[in-house]
């Protein structure tokens, strides 16, 4: 399921991100070296591993979403929705009415990016039709993401997918043989030069390969959020609000590549 925007992107920048990633694909396919030698992108502005427990949040590591997104994204998201408490990240939706949506949900994101490397959330996710659940790697313009999202329809799956330039439906659903909305699980994504590896409790679940600019590459930040959906209730079912949801990270990491 593509997305119209996260942060702001806009289609018409999108349109041209994507042309000129073409071009620069197409010009540094021969390269080897890091994703900013090899498509000619800007350097991550982190590359040291990253381990958040939310025991003692360094706040100017992270940062809470205040703002909304069009499209499928029926709430806005307040700095209050996501809070740090007990050693937890809490991001709460409930029908509190902000930035014009009905709904407010919380969103919380590093304000690094970061480039190969792993990268992992112990989440529990929320259940109820029509939310998701979320954790994801995702850079603002041009639209590269990898993506990890629990339906709250049926917590026993999770939804993979990644964008390349705004460029999506890559969709893979896995059964996880667990709930992910009872308890705490390890959900990892490693990504190179050509592949991405989505893990679950440090079991590989699936794979993809391909040329470096067929893949993203370029630096992202790492996020999570809960969001009820509109417009879409083929793929989440509809949302019907009765009370207040969350979903809790007990820590996020990071781990570059060698």
């Amino acid at each position: 399921m593509s997305r119209s925007a996260k942060g702001g992107v806009t289609l018409a920048k999108v349109g041209l991100a994507f042309s000129a990633l073409i071009l620069m694909g197409t010009f540094f396919s021969c390269s080897t070296g890091s994703p900013a030698t090899d498509l000619n992108v800007p350097p991550p502005s982190r590359n040291t591993a990253l381990t958040e427990d939310f025991s003692n949040l360094d706040e100017s590591l992270w940062q809470r979403a205040d703002w909304s997104n069009d499209g499928m994204f029926n709430c806005g998201w307040k700095p209050d929705h996501a809070v740090v408490s007990g050693g937890m990240l809490t991001l709460a939706l409930d029908d509190t009415m902000s930035h014009d949506k009905p709904y407010t949900g919380g969103e919380f994101r590093s304000t690094d990016t970061f480039s190969y490397g792993k990268f992992t959330a112990r989440m529990k996710a929320a259940k109820s039709d029509g939310i998701v659940s979320s954790f994801f790697l995702y850079t603002g313009d041009p639209w590269d993401e990898i993506d990890f999202e629990v339906l709250g329809k049926d917590t026993t799956k999770v939804q993979l997918n990644y964008f390349v330039n705004g460029v999506g439906h890559h969709e893979k659903m896995i059964d996880l043989g667990f709930d992910a909305a009872t308890g705490f699980h390890d959900y990892t994504i490693e990504y190179g030069k050509g592949y991405i590896v989505w893990y679950v409790d440090g079991t590989e679940k699936y794979r993809v390969t391909g040329a470096a600019s067929s893949l993203p590459s370029h630096p992202m930040k790492i996020m999570v959020n809960l969001w009820p959906g509109i417009g879409v209730d083929t793929w989440l079912k509809p949302f019907v609000y009765s009370a207040r949801l969350e979903a809790q990270y007990a820590s996020l990491s990071f781990t570059p590549a060698n």
